[in-house]
């Protein structure tokens, strides 16, 4: 069972690159059967629909097949009919396969749930598990597109390419307790733009593929295409929180920091707080209510200066604000940040008025493991790659690699960072395997702190530097994973 990989790999930050890094995808291979063959899946519950009595193949199967592609190096279902690498599973030609991702019945949100929720059960029922602060994690990613045909496509504004591209944006969530994340929940959407257009010209709007259905799982995902992030936000929280997805902070950058969500998460029945960045610089432009009256972040960092409220932190190497304010009627504790007496300042909000500047620093560094996990996806599982003209299937495959992901995060898990002897389990190897959001926090301290202190920059420019644009950093991860070893 040896195939290629797919995609070329970065070894950078990463948590699922160690089953993709040579030819032999044994391991891979391995991993996944050994998961699935303990999560419990029928039709019903895990696709919301069943086979017909006179189907060739039943649809868990070719379901199964599909989380399987990856392992073989398998790009797609006709590369599967061409080199017929499963046809010891299942001998089904190409249309096979793209029917089932078609299927307009299938609930691809359940089918999300209905595995990750089991995934993430077996971790806290292991005798080795560390409780920690579990968190959730929205942000979003671009699904860049060729096909101007594809239903629904239009262009959405990139923050890694700055302009406008093809494609759609997904929205996820993630849950993570400082060792492992997993995707819980996705939901692809557009950007309408002023003009109402998608950025698309009457006539590329009239080549798009329009298909006409009575699937209300399907409409749905309709639906929330051309919904506000912060309305599907709220609704991905409600879901975690119904399906026992217990959680201490949610982590979102400023984008998501608004009075509408921070009401919300004050008013959860369950204890749980708002951990996101606000806007500083000249966007800044939100008013948060203190003693000393209503004030933009700008404002309160000439007041904090005025009253010589700046602090130094030895343990992060920075400067920093405290105030605490009042905003939509909810208490909260807002942290100004800056790496050097002239540097740029950032801002944390949160919830927790008991929290401290470290332990919010800390547990917000966690927040880029999902743009770890986004990478990993795509470099390793073509996620967003799916150039069907099909909606549908643009939801399918999201699904599907994210699913693939939390397969081989939790058997990355259980092999490397859970097993005895812990994270020195290789140590005669002279490496040592560290979880990603230990790589961040260790990078935090290391390798950005120095780089924003010298060039003068955010933080999160450095952050998306490292992560999204520079593969060359690898030997400086391994030094760090040295170091923390010695």
């Amino acid at each position: 069972l040896k195939a290629m990989s797919i995609h070329k790999i970065t070894p950078f930050l990463s948590d699922i690159k160690d089953f993709f890094k040579n030819s032999d995808m044994t391991a891979a291979i391995q991993n996944i059967s050994s998961i699935l063959g303990q999560v419990k899946m029928t039709e019903r519950d895990t696709l919301a629909v069943t086979s017909k009595r006179n189907c060739v193949y039943r649809l868990l199967t070719v379901f199964q097949c599909l989380l399987l592609f990856p392992c073989f190096g398998i790009r797609n279902a006709y590369r599967n009919q061409k080199y017929g690498t499963l046809d010891s599973l299942i001998k089904a030609r190409k249309d096979v396969f793209y029917r089932f991702m078609e299927n307009p019945d299938i609930d691809w949100r359940k089918t999300l749930w209905h595995i990750s929720v089991q995934l993430w059960n077996r971790i806290h029922i292991r005798s080795d598990h560390k409780a920690d602060e579990v968190c959730l994690i929205l942000d979003d990613t671009d699904h860049e597109k060729t096909g101007r045909t594809i239903e629904k496509i239009g262009r959405v504004h990139s923050h890694l390419a700055h302009k406008a591209v093809l494609g759609f944006k997904c929205l996820c969530m993630a849950v993570t307790d400082g060792v492992s994340q997993m995707l819980l929940d996705l939901a692809i959407v557009g950007e309408e733009g002023k003009k109402g257009n998608y950025g698309m010209s009457a006539r590329e709007l009239k080549r798009r593929r329009i298909t006409e259905h009575d699937s209300e799982a399907l409409r749905k995902r309709e639906q929330e295409y051309d919904m506000s992030k912060i309305v599907l936000a709220k609704q991905m929280i409600k879901r975690a929180i119904r399906r026992g997805i217990r959680f201490s902070y949610v982590l979102a950058d400023s984008w998501f920091t608004n009075k509408e969500i921070v009401q919300f998460i004050h008013s959860r029945h369950i204890k749980c707080h708002w951990l996101g960045m606000i806007k500083v610089g000249e966007n800044g432009k939100t008013k948060y209510h203190t003693k000393h009256g209503d004030l933009s972040a700008p404002a309160l960092v000439k007041l904090g200066k005025k009253l010589k409220l700046q602090k130094y932190s030895r343990k992060l190497k920075c400067y920093y604000i405290m105030f605490d304010a009042t905003f939509g009627g909810v208490p909260v504790r807002i942290f100004l940040v800056r790496r050097t007496q002239h540097g740029k300042w950032n801002g944390l909000l949160t919830t927790d008025t008991a929290m401290d500047f470290f332990k919010a620093w800390r547990i917000y560094s966690r927040r880029w493991a999902l743009d770890v996990v986004f990478k990993d996806c795509k470099t390793n599982l073509g996620f967003g790659k799916c150039q069907s003209t099909c909606f549908a299937s643009q939801i399918a495959a999201a699904t599907l690699c994210c699913l693939q992901y939390n397969i081989l995060s939790i058997a990355k898990r259980f092999s490397d960072y859970e097993t005895i002897g812990g994270l020195f389990r290789d140590i005669s190897k002279e490496t040592v395997q560290l979880s990603v959001a230990q790589q961040i926090w260790g990078i935090l301290q290391e390798i950005v702190s120095a780089i924003a202190r010298v060039f003068g920059l955010l933080d999160e420019e450095v952050y998306d530097a490292v992560i999204n644009h520079s593969d060359e950093l690898a030997h400086i991860a391994k030094f760090y994973n040295l170091k923390s070893a010695s």
